[in-house]
């Protein structure tokens, strides 16, 4: 009879055993996914607002990839510059990292700067202006008129709210040019570049620098002696004005944020060579893991 109840008696501490670890291992398995949802949440979403352009789409999906790594959640959202600007100024949009001051964008600047913060220039040295082909002949605007003909009479431009369309209106009245300014996108001009250079013929397209197409192509932006396009610009980050106050810790990075021709080049290039924009951010990081470390280092 004892021998029977030792029996019972181990096993019944055997299975007490087995519950307690099932039961151990089922605490641990749910709790994990739970606590990263909760750390997520704790750090919040970042809206961040983007223009089609090359370097927007680069530096916007370098920052959600950084970003996100860090715990954040970020969407990236899609628009032309007006709603842009009206968006970062009500607050549905947080951060914008390719606004171009003084010029090209500065009228939603002067709108809005009451409820906008300015975090800082990552590019200095930028430049819009009219753009050609180095075996075109010709080197400055003003000799635009007496060729029209060779260029279609057309301008090949981009989005219709870009304030380098804006300056190019500018530029046909300035000029006395009677060019027919083409609306489109980015993405079209660049096309139309492509078809027009490897046939040799003349095309003249509203260009700026940082772009990739310099690296790609041998281009040369017209001289502009009457200013229509302003002179040497740069490249800021704007954020809505209770951004800092929301993400301490992000505005900080983003005050550190900085990059030369070569740097924003090769991100814009893995991006035109075919890699999905936030697969080129996560390689550009690989490899420029110094530089990354020196904007989030707190």
């Amino acid at each position: 009879m004892l021998q029977k109840f030792s029996g019972l008696k181990k096993l019944l501490v055997v299975a007490l055993v087995a519950i307690f670890a099932l039961s151990v291992v089922g605490c641990t398995d749910q709790s994990a996914p739970e606590e990263g949802r909760e750390q997520s949440e704790q750090k919040g979403t970042i809206e961040i607002g983007m223009v089609n352009w090359a370097e927007c789409v680069a530096n916007s999906n370098l920052w959600k990839v950084i970003l996100e790594d860090m715990g954040y959640k970020v969407n990236l959202t899609q628009l032309e510059a007006a709603p842009l600007y009206l968006g970062l100024n009500k607050g549905d949009i947080d951060v914008f990292l390719d606004a171009w001051l003084p010029i090209t964008q500065g009228r939603y600047w002067e709108e809005y700067q009451g409820n906008l913060e300015d975090l800082g220039i990552w590019y200095p040295g930028a430049r819009i202006g009219l753009v050609v082909p180095q075996y075109v002949d010709i080197n400055s605007i003003e000799e635009l008129a007496e060729n029209k003909d060779k260029f279609g009479g057309e301008i090949i431009g981009i989005d219709p709210g870009a304030g380098i369309m804006l300056a190019t209106e500018r530029a046909l009245e300035d000029y006395g040019l009677d060019f027919k300014v083409i609306q489109g996108s980015e993405a079209a001009m660049l096309s139309a570049l492509k078809k027009a250079y490897e046939k040799g013929e003349w095309i003249v397209v509203t260009g700026w620098t940082p772009h990739w197409k310099f690296a790609e192509y041998d281009l040369k932006f017209l001289d502009d002696p009457k200013l229509s396009y302003g002179e040497a610009e740069q490249l800021h980050v704007l954020a809505n004005k209770d951004f800092s106050n929301k993400f301490p810790e992000v505005a900080e990075m983003l005050k550190k944020f900085s990059l030369n021709d070569d740097q924003i080049g090769s991100l814009e290039a893995l991006i035109n060579e075919g890699m999905a924009p936030e697969e080129a951010a996560r390689q550009w990081i690989e490899d420029n893991r110094e530089l990354v470390n020196s904007w989030i280092a707190q």
